[in-house]
């Protein structure tokens, strides 16, 4: 399987990509994807800087304009961090 590995916004369309590829806007999509554990990767060090963040005491208007987000991504960012965290210590519990 072919998967995309830039990291960078697409300036095209999935439909006017598969139009250009003469395929289905599914298969223009499965092509430019990022893999999912790289996704899950990268999100959870999104995740770990902005909870460090928050745990030095940065507001979350400091850790959007540290981490170039817009405070909506920061809150869930950090809601994400905590529904993590519980899933986690639920997991250990058990």
């Amino acid at each position: 399987m072919v998967s995309a590995r830039a990291q960078q916004r697409r300036e095209v369309t999935a439909r006017e990509l598969a139009a250009r590829l003469g395929s289905s806007e599914r298969t223009a999509r499965r092509l430019v994807a990022e893999p999912r554990d790289e996704f899950l990767s990268r999100a959870a060090a999104k995740r770990k800087i902005a909870v460090e963040l928050r745990e030095q005491g940065h507001t979350y208007s400091e850790i959007a304009t540290t981490m170039g987000l817009s405070i909506g991504s920061v809150g869930k960012l950090l809601h994400d961090a905590r529904k993590h965290a519980a899933t986690k210590q639920g997991q250990a519990s058990a």
